[in-house]
């Protein structure tokens, strides 16, 4: 099952008094990792955000954004800084002493004075409100499933067509390397006539028996059916039900080393040249795998 590691996804919860938002963006990346931003009174659920995306998904990196806002009476806090109070209301005396000043000092006025009157720490029920945040936060990573199975069938569109296109050139290659045994002893012919300029008999068998052992060393068959073999699998990971990044990766490195192999052993320049065009389409394939999960 082919799933894109690249997407985005938010919701939204909310009742009378707490909404939250969520928004998931995910990248590709070799394990599962996490970047969570969480309010500073709810840092204690990363671990169950955590925990529930990780049943869901097993490969990205997943940057989550966490934002609550909190109407109700329990969420708001004031506190009053004495010091500072006591300070600015000693200054407020000695300016009316020193100028002489017989108005009265309000509480208006001193708590006009920045930092006096400071948003408190209010203890949250953090437990009363993860099901609505659970909730908001499955609905956002259930979008972001959705978005990386999309992207995921056009990757698997492009694969397919690929492979499709590397498997009409193996059987152009396969029916290229046909007859060498033939051809390598009409090249060594020509060679030693070359070589001797015709004044040495040939000997069939020796020429034969050369030729035989130049084709054996330039036998790509196994590399072929090996070939063959690692295209069939290839196709059967990216329909089964398990994530299929990993083991697409390792059958694309075996079938650029067979297909490396194949080059280094031909010598037909018609050969090379469709192991050049395989090549390009695995490089096209290889760069797709690098973001399915």
């Amino acid at each position: 099952m082919i799933n894109s590691m690249t997407a985005y996804a938010r919701a939204e919860k909310a009742t009378e008094q707490f909404k939250v938002s969520i928004e998931i963006r995910s990248y590709n990346h070799r394990h599962l990792d996490f970047a969570i931003r969480l309010p500073h009174n709810y840092l204690e659920l990363e671990d169950k955000i955590k925990s529930l995306a990780a049943e869901k998904v097993s490969r990205g990196r997943l940057e989550v954004k966490l934002q609550i806002i909190d109407e109700s009476e329990d969420a708001y806090g004031f506190e009053i800084n004495e010091p500072k109070a006591r300070a600015y209301h000693e200054a407020l005396l000695q300016l009316k002493d020193r100028f002489d000043i017989d108005t009265a000092i309000s509480l208006e006025l001193l708590a006009d004075a920045g930092g006096i009157i400071v948003p408190g720490e209010t203890k949250r029920d953090i437990q009363a409100h993860w099901p609505i945040i659970g909730d908001c936060f499955n609905e956002a990573l259930d979008k972001l499933i959705v978005m990386r199975k999309r992207e995921g069938d056009f990757m698997s569109e492009d694969i397919v067509g690929r492979l499709d296109f590397i498997e009409k050139r193996l059987v152009q290659i396969k029916k290229e390397s046909t007859g060498l045994l033939d051809i390598y002893q009409e090249r060594l012919k020509e060679r030693i006539l070359v070589l001797t300029k015709g004044m040495i008999e040939i000997d069939p068998a020796r020429v034969a028996q050369e030729a035989a052992f130049i084709a054996d060393k330039s036998d790509i068959s196994e590399e072929i059916v090996r070939s063959e073999s690692h295209i069939q699998q290839f196709r059967m990971v990216m329909y089964s039900e398990e994530p299929a990044g990993r083991k697409l990766n390792f059958l694309l490195q075996e079938l650029n080393r067979e297909f490396n192999t194949i080059g280094s052993k031909t010598e037909k320049v018609s050969v090379s040249h469709l192991i050049v065009e395989v090549k390009s389409e695995l490089e096209k394939i290889r760069e797709q795998v690098q973001n399915i999960e």
